[in-house]
């Protein structure tokens, strides 16, 4: 049985203040560092077997607290990378509702296109899932942690285990520093279209150690 453990990074000061990261490269705060080194013994008790990470800082610097514990090196994959956010990139959400009023409201309103140069969920589900597949194809009967983010990590479960976009809505956001458990077992039966009938089954959900605020929003 291939374990995934999908892993949010830690927190940065753009969580803190709500803006928004996308593909900009944030690194960790040290209340983001602190939770890194925090959740690291527990995904380290999982003997993990790979360790691969989103190429932007945060993620690789959640990634590293794993391996100083485990030795096992971190492979970084871009594929995994936050939903690049386009125009809105760089600013406060505030900033966001006043300047682009329409595109906000669509995307609060679960829009998958709602403009603005903001990736489409499809695209962004299709290339985070390729990702994990590859992770997982590359450690058969193993278990991998992903460390990446948490637009792309809900984009990227939901398409490898084929949810339809009104069921993934219903599935509350990776706190910081927080993973989604994902099992596949030879044989289980198809779950959603025939190209991600892997026998992927959910097992947990937004698992991790609360030691301090999490910030769950996911820019």
């Amino acid at each position: 049985m291939t374990r995934l453990i999908v892993w949010r990074h830690g927190n940065t000061d753009w969580n803190a203040a709500n803006r928004v990261q996308g593909h900009s490269d944030v690194p960790l705060n040290e209340l983001g560092r602190d939770q890194a080194r925090a959740a690291a013994p527990l995904l380290a008790s999982l003997r993990p077997d790979a360790i691969v990470s989103s190429d932007l800082s945060r993620a690789t610097e959640t990634a590293a607290a794993l391996a100083a514990l485990t030795g096992l090196p971190v492979r970084t994959d871009a594929r995994l990378r936050e939903r690049h956010f386009g125009q809105w990139q760089g600013l406060h959400l505030t900033e966001v509702a006043e300047r682009f009023g329409d595109e906000y409201a669509r995307w609060r309103a679960g829009d998958p296109d709602p403009g603005a140069d903001l990736e489409p969920l499809h695209d962004l589900g299709e290339r985070v899932a390729a990702a994990l597949r590859e992770a997982a194809d590359a450690a058969p009967d193993g278990t991998v942690v992903i460390a990446t983010h948490g637009g792309s990590s809900r984009q990227g479960v939901g398409h490898l285990l084929g949810w339809p976009p009104d069921v993934l809505r219903t599935i509350g956001s990776l706190a910081n520093c927080h993973w989604t458990e994902l099992r596949h077992a030879p044989g289980a039966p198809a779950v959603g279209r025939p190209q991600d009938a892997r026998g992927w089954q959910l097992r947990g959900h937004n698992v991790g150690l609360v030691t301090a605020p999490a910030v769950v929003e996911a820019v």
